[in-house]
């Protein structure tokens, strides 16, 4: 159960710290705001890559997970048992960032000061449609998993995965921000959406699909050999 526990833990530090730096530090939709806010995700994967990256292998995503088995890397059977751990991980996370938020003295509603939530919509970031969420999802998602493959295979420079692969989240945030609030990871937009309810939990599919679809594409290109040594 080790892998499962650090899965949970990971996960919730990536929630706790990237939405965080949305809701907590008033950087708002500022261009220097998103970089920071990409940077604090990216971090936290970069952190929890070294921290339990030797237990689990640092998923904390089920994008990633799924991206690992259509490669070959990790067993069927276990696949579930990540989805718990990180969904549950993300969901804790949340829940910290709320009793944080919560702890304002001038007041906190989630639902219209919002948690870092995904979405899409004239009401939501730069105002992009559902046809421009769907790409920037997809695309984001397989650009990460074709780093975190290619970072973590035989022929990799794995000693600095963890860098390689935090550093692509930021690079995706930075561009995607505005677009959706960049999911990549349903782990990620499931737990802040329960929380905020309302049209983040109406727009939720998209930020489970996807994200698995793009995943698993990258996943079986590795297993046919056609982006790997």
């Amino acid at each position: 159960m080790k892998k499962y526990f650090a899965e949970f833990i990971g996960t919730a530090v990536l929630v706790l710290f990237g939405c965080g730096s949305a809701v907590l530090t008033g950087y708002g939709s500022a261009p220097i705001g998103m970089l920071a806010i990409a940077l604090a995700f990216g971090l936290a994967v970069v952190s929890m890559a070294y921290a339990i990256g030797h237990v689990s292998g640092c998923h904390i995503n089920p994008a990633v997970t799924i991206g690992s088995w259509a490669a070959g890397r990790t067993p069927l059977a276990e696949v579930p048992l990540y989805w718990v751990s990180q969904i549950l991980g993300g969901i804790a996370g949340a829940a910290i960032l709320y009793f944080i938020a919560s702890g304002k003295l001038s007041g906190f509603d989630a639902a219209t000061a919002g948690l870092g939530q995904n979405g899409w919509g004239e009401n939501y970031g730069g105002g992009f449609g559902l046809g421009a969420a769907l790409v920037a999802e997809l695309v984001g998602t397989f650009v990460f998993l074709i780093v975190i493959l290619g970072s973590t295979s035989k022929a990799g420079i794995t000693q600095a995965a963890g860098l390689a692969i935090g550093l692509s989240l930021a690079m995706i945030h930075i561009v995607f921000i505005p677009v959706t609030g960049v999911s990549v990871n349903p782990a990620r937009s499931i737990g802040p959406a329960l929380f905020v309810g309302g049209q983040a939990i109406a727009q939720l599919w998209l930020f489970i699909v996807v994200p698995l679809v793009g995943a698993a594409i990258a996943g079986f290109l590795f297993r046919a050999k056609l982006l790997e040594d």
